[in-house]
């Protein structure tokens, strides 16, 4: 079913007044998870509002939490989030980062203490949308093995590089990645959907490679990009947060998701506008996408990241934005 996304911004908004968001923050709260399934990551965005609330139920998310400053040193900033929702704290953080490269050209804050951001990539799109590169990550719970092993022991820690083009179509790069080859959001919508991943995604039982969700689910064993390469990036990940917030590793956070708090997470901005102007950075950019996408002569379409959302955002807002029914139910009893 289709629903209207101010409607659907303002069901979840209201759902967030009753469990004691100040009303502002209901309204970005909601406005984030809204804006992630209008623009196609639907992994990512009302699919989780029910953990979510069951996050904030359990103790683990702090309503009306707000990060605080620890630490300064120039460009570079340190933030405790106070277990405060997730999402507003990376939001202010990146927010935090633009100011900071507006002032030296770069910025980075680090945050500690802090919950599931939601989906990444919103950071990204904020940084870009601002005219600035935005690089961000955060740590997760243990559920990616080391590569040759077999039990959890990294995160999947997923990381967002950004790249502005021309405000004039928002058609900006985003690259938003998990460190296993498929999200576990990603395995339960093809679960759900009956359907296998259309590449290999992770280890079965039996220590086999399988396409299918369910079986690495089960074994808890998904497949890191690029092998060791992406069991590497996880880690470095994992101890430039800890290091940089002064926060938790991986290793320290609860391997029950509804448990999960205390995430360490940077946001860094940098500043292309102290470098050259916009259309100079711009056009650097279109000539490297002109050239990565040579081959649609032939009739193959080269898609870059971020490419989708686009269409994805135009199509849900003609249309509504598309929600599984029984999910919205599950909302609607909510309120």
């Amino acid at each position: 079913m289709r629903i209207p996304f101010d409607e659907l911004e303002s069901t979840l908004a209201e759902i967030l007044l009753a469990k004691g968001f100040l009303p502002d923050d209901a309204r970005a709260c909601a406005r984030l998870f809204a804006e992630t399934t209008r623009d196609g990551v639907y992994t990512h965005g009302i699919a989780r509002f029910p953990r979510f609330l069951q996050t904030i139920s359990n103790g683990r998310v702090l309503p009306q939490a707000k990060p605080v400053q620890k630490f300064s040193a120039g460009a570079l900033e340190r933030w405790d989030g106070q277990r405060g929702p997730g999402n507003l704290n990376a939001q202010a953080m990146m927010s935090r980062a633009i100011v900071l490269a507006e002032a030296h050209g770069i910025g980075c804050v680090a945050l500690a203490n802090t919950n599931h951001w939601m989906r990444g990539g919103s950071y990204g799109w904020q940084a870009a949308e601002a005219g600035m590169v935005g690089i961000c990550w955060t740590n997760t719970l243990p559920n990616l093995p080391a590569w040759g092993g077999q039990k959890p022991v990294l995160g999947n820690n997923p990381l967002v590089i950004a790249v502005p083009r021309s405000n004039d179509d928002d058609a900006h790069i985003v690259l938003d990645m998990a460190m296993s080859q498929f999200s576990f959001g990603t395995l339960e919508q093809y679960r759900r959907q009956g359907k296998l991943l259309p590449v290999d995604g992770g280890f079965d039982t039996a220590g086999k490679l399988t396409r299918d969700p369910a079986a690495i689910e089960a074994s808890m064993r998904p497949l890191s990009i690029g092998y060791w390469k992406g069991s590497g990036l996880s880690l470095v990940l994992d101890m430039m947060a800890a290091l940089l917030s002064g926060g938790l590793s991986t290793s320290q956070l609860p391997a029950d998701p509804l448990q999960e708090s205390g995430l360490s997470q940077v946001f860094i901005a940098i500043n292309l506008a102290a470098l050259q102007p916009a259309a100079e950075s711009a056009a650097v950019a279109d000539d490297i996408l002109h050239f990565f996408s040579g081959e649609e002569s032939q009739g193959i379409h080269i898609r870059y990241p971020g490419e989708r959302v686009l269409a994805d955002r135009a199509e849900n807002l003609a249309l509504g934005v598309p929600v599984d029914e029984s999910l919205w139910n599950e909302i609607l009893s909510m309120l």
